[in-house]
């Protein structure tokens, strides 16, 4: 049987997961200021139609994303696995998005996040991301 978390790994899974919450209200909301609060300023993003910085993909969303009605982020299953120095995770989301198009149709996304987090004194942000189409 797995050994039960401590109260400061616990805090630890709920930081990343709420930097994981952040990027979908910033994105969904098409507020950078939120989704780039999810991201270290030195991030990396590969969403196969854009890789780079996180912040610069950031910038290439509030842009993209325009073209949208409106687009709700759904994510679900977040695993959250802690490294033994206490400062990198490895995180699995699941995400479904809906994306609405003027006309009124709308699209659905299937896919995963494949994050790495960092902590930076006592905050936890993504480092690197990989979105995987499904």
């Amino acid at each position: 049987m797995p050994t039960p978390p401590t109260p400061d790994q616990l805090c630890a899974i709920e930081a990343c997961r709420d930097a994981a919450r952040r990027y979908c209200h910033g994105v969904d909301r098409l507020d950078g200021d939120v989704m780039r609060s999810a991201y270290w300023p030195d991030a990396t993003d590969d969403h196969g139609t854009f890789v780079g910085n996180a912040h610069e993909f950031v910038d290439h969303c509030m842009t993209s994303h325009r073209r949208w009605t409106f687009t709700m982020h759904v994510i679900t299953n977040h695993l959250v696995e802690l490294d033994d120095d206490g400062i990198h995770a490895r995180g699995e989301i699941y995400n479904i998005s809906y994306l609405q198009r003027p006309t009124g149709e709308l699209d659905v996304w299937f896919g995963r996040y494949l994050d790495t987090y960092e902590r930076r004194g006592d905050e936890w942000r993504i480092a690197a991301r990989t979105c995987v189409h499904e």
